[in-house]
């Protein structure tokens, strides 16, 4: 909302007001006018000592005229009647371009007896028909990528504007955006330090096969770090659909135990609903193969894989969703406390990544979306 404009006169009568004995809280309250902007008032409005009872607005009008006459002085008399009829007013404007680091524009303008409409004007030149188109695509790309928060760069704009029926190629959207100094949001992933100590080595189901058929057939699971203010590291433990790309579990908490996956897994268990025979796949991190994560998963008849030692490709999904969390959202704010940043990701996960992210990797539709295409073929 702006902010509310008050003419001289106004202001002059509430000083008046003020030197006649009412206070500032009194006006305040009155008229709806700051008492900081009062005081302000007040101070320019008041005569300075051994300055002819000229107050401080006054002293400055006439410094302000004071230099419009110098310059009017300074400024090249190019432009002046004896010689003015020789120049073009193309080259008085060229001139008034050149020196206007140097002079204002309106007081060139009033020199050279050039209007001031005449100088702005002839900046004015006819566009082509493949600007203008560019200038009405980038009102819809500078839509589309504050309705992602910034999240989404060319390809996916590209793909949404395929969508409205725009013949645009994808570099044609790339040169748009590159030159309207739009891009996604990239900020360097957050790799805490890895742990040193001896892990025993356990079957691997998964194998780097990333393909399915339909849902609930392979998910995968891990662990990240969010900062917090207040609250310091918490945790977030996700499981993820290796088919739609959905978050199906997720749990948050101020300490990396045990209980934490153990949660993840029940919700995403209580929302799926998955058959025997799923695999769920996994680092060989202690909350994972914990006696009671193990005793949990051949509870619900889940096939438990694990990545190999020293081998991030094998959970290469999962930590591609939580380096794309990073960016698009843990990086972008502080969060104060842990219930802040609790709120947040409850947001950026329901509402935002498994209903409205669309993803290249599934046709550009939303995980969700994906879901209930299969449920639908399902029945």
């Amino acid at each position: 909302m702006k902010q509310k404009r008050y003419n001289q006169e106004f202001k002059q009568t509430i000083v008046e007001l003020h030197r006649s004995g009412t206070s500032v809280s009194d006006l305040s309250s009155e008229y709806g006018i700051s008492e900081v902007t009062i005081y302000k008032w007040i101070k320019a409005l008041s005569p300075i000592e051994n300055s002819g009872g000229l107050t401080p607005a006054q002293i400055a009008e006439i410094q302000k005229e004071n230099l419009r006459l110098q310059q009017e002085v300074e400024i090249p008399k190019k432009g002046y009647d004896h010689i003015r009829q020789k120049v073009t007013d193309q080259e008085i404007i060229d001139h008034i371009e050149k020196e206007k680091e140097n002079f204002p524009v309106q007081v060139m303008c009033n020199v050279l007896k050039v209007p001031k409409s005449t100088y702005y004007q002839s900046f004015h030149k006819v566009k082509s028909s493949y600007a203008i188109e560019n200038e009405v695509v980038l009102a819809r790309i500078k839509i589309m990528h504050a309705e992602s928060k910034g999240r989404y760069g060319a390809p996916k704009i590209h793909y949404l504007l395929t969508q409205e029926k725009v013949t645009f190629s994808l570099n044609r959207v790339q040169r748009i955006m590159k030159k309207a100094g739009i891009r996604s949001t990239i900020v360097k992933k957050y790799r805490p330090t890895s742990s040193k100590g001896q892990v025993e080595e356990r079957e691997n189901l998964l194998e780097q096969d990333f393909e399915t058929t339909t849902i609930n057939e392979k998910w995968v699971a891990d662990i990240t770090y969010i900062n917090t203010l207040r609250d310091g590291w918490c945790y977030l433990a996700s499981v993820l659909d290796l088919h739609t790309k959905k978050i199906v579990g997720y749990s948050f908490s101020k300490s990396m135990t045990t209980e934490l996956v153990l949660q993840a897994l029940a919700n995403a268990i209580d929302v799926q609903e998955p058959k025997e025979g799923l695999i769920l796949h996994t680092d060989l991190g202690s909350q994972y193969t914990s006696d009671d994560f193990e005793k949990a998963v051949k509870e619900t008849k889940i096939k438990q894989s694990f990545s190999r030692k020293g081998c991030p490709y094998d959970n290469a999904c999962i930590e591609s969703f939580h380096a794309i969390l990073k960016k698009e959202e843990v990086y972008q704010t502080s969060y104060i406390d842990f219930e802040t940043a609790r709120l947040a990701l409850f947001h950026y996960i329901e509402s935002w990544y498994n209903r409205k992210r669309i993803h290249g990797a599934i046709n550009y539709l939303t995980p969700q979306q994906l879901e209930d295409l299969c449920r639908k073929k399902a029945v």
